[in-house]
């Protein structure tokens, strides 16, 4: 894995886990686990680890949701731990193909880049539903974060 692939994995899992926090201490810490399994999958070369993570990152999203985070700061937890997993998953893809030794500074920043452009645009779509239709109401705009979350993955995929 590149190591400017594991730097903006981590930004990217640091970002989502502080939102996380603010929003829940609870749900925050289990986004940190999933920054650190990211790490750790990362530089093992291990997707599963790598999904293992995004499993646990998932469970604190819904956990921060529940205990009624604002969709904010779950919209910024999302992304941060999407843009997270799809970075460290493309390294691990990109050291297998290409190599560790293979200069690849353009793709890592374009892919690091195209990713955080898709999951900021459908955050922001996300978002704008839940204040149109979400009406103030904690179990409305989980749902619809995680049909979000849904269609931010299928995006990225």
């Amino acid at each position: 894995m590149y190591k400017r692939q594991v730097v903006a994995s981590l930004a990217a899992a640091g970002v989502g886990a502080t939102a996380g926090a603010v929003a829940s201490p609870i749900g925050g810490a289990l986004l940190g686990v999933a920054a650190i399994a990211f790490l750790g999958g990362a530089l093992r070369g291990s997707t599963r680890v790598l999904t293992w993570g995004a499993a646990v990152g998932v469970v604190g999203l819904g956990v921060a949701g529940y205990r009624g985070a604002p969709p904010e700061s779950l919209l910024v937890a999302a992304v941060g731990l999407a843009v997270a997993w799809d970075v460290a998953d493309h390294g691990v893809g990109l050291g297998e193909q290409v190599g560790r030794g293979a200069r690849a500074r353009r793709n890592v920043a374009v892919h690091a880049g195209t990713s955080l452009l898709v999951g900021s645009v459908a955050a922001g779509l996300v978002y704008g539903v839940t204040l149109a239709v979400g009406g103030g109401q904690p179990v409305a705009a989980l749902a619809l974060l995680l049909a979000g979350g849904i269609a931010l993955i299928s995006a990225l995929r």
